[in-house]
């Protein structure tokens, strides 16, 4: 197990422990995505900015044969008509990145009840290759990455990926309405990916048919970030970058675009 932290960079005032903030949550991202090899598991509150998304788009690049199934909220947290603007700005920035990365091997949805209320995604769970995990404070954004304070725990199961795989399948069979058990083409990781997909064109085409008949099995939806309108997307990305995903970067690294 690995602790990774965030602390940004203050010109004044700075934290005595890290004079030049600190990044382990973004590096240690980095380092895991590096060995990804077939499929990254992502849950999280955002997932937006391109420069984050972009430690992902590499990884999907580098291994043609590397799937993603990301797991977001349908709606943001603060209603509001430039809230969602901004928000959509940034989280449009980032999914455009993994489906150009990607193509048909990243898939992003969003969950509902069986009564079709979405329902709000808080977490920040990221599973590689059912051999590595991490749980913690941080979101998928420049903010979480280089701004606030995170904590994030990090694991390498080195037996055998028990704890990875066991949270996994408990995710995906919440998600699919699947019983304990009924878990036989969630465990190897491309039959998952296309069992999720499946499941999700089954619920959108019974909401296309008008839902006509019995409800399918699962809660998971394809996620379309909403357009934002051109009068709208200047400020939203003043916005966007100032208050909602500020960088909290060394300017160096920023210049760099690095961690």
């Amino acid at each position: 197990m690995q602790l990774l932290r965030t602390y940004p960079y203050r010109r004044w005032q700075a934290y005595p422990f890290a004079p030049y903030g600190e990044r382990s949550v973004a590096l240690g991202y980095a380092k895991a995505l590096r060995h990804a090899r077939r499929l990254v598991y992502v849950e999280d509150q955002y997932l937006w900015s391109a420069e984050v998304a972009e430690t992902f788009a590499e990884a999907l690049v580098r291994q043609p044969d590397l799937h993603m199934i990301a797991v977001v909220p349908r709606y943001p947290d603060q209603p509001g008509r430039m809230a969602d603007a901004a928000e959509a700005v940034g989280r449009g920035r980032a999914l455009a990145a993994l489906r150009h990365a990607g193509g048909e091997r990243f898939a992003v949805y969003a969950p509902e009840n069986p009564a079709g209320t979405p329902v709000y995604v808080h977490a920040k769970v990221c599973i590689i290759d059912d051999a590595w995990l991490s749980v913690g404070s941080d979101n998928f954004n420049l903010r979480s990455w280089t701004h606030d304070s995170e904590l994030t725990a990090a694991v390498v199961d080195e037996s055998g990926g028990e704890l990875p795989v066991r949270l996994r399948l408990d995710l995906l069979r919440e998600h699919l309405d699947r019983a304990p058990g009924e878990d036989g083409d969630l465990r190897d990781l491309e039959t998952a990916f296309a069992a999720v997909a499946r499941s999700a064109d089954e619920l959108e085409k019974w909401y296309a048919d008008d839902r006509s008949g019995p409800r399918p099995p699962g809660r998971l939806r394809r996620y379309e970030p909403p357009t934002v309108p051109d009068w709208a997307r200047t400020a939203a990305s003043v916005l966007y970058r100032r208050f909602y995903d500020p960088d909290g970067r060394p300017p160096a690294l920023r210049r760099r675009r690095a961690f």
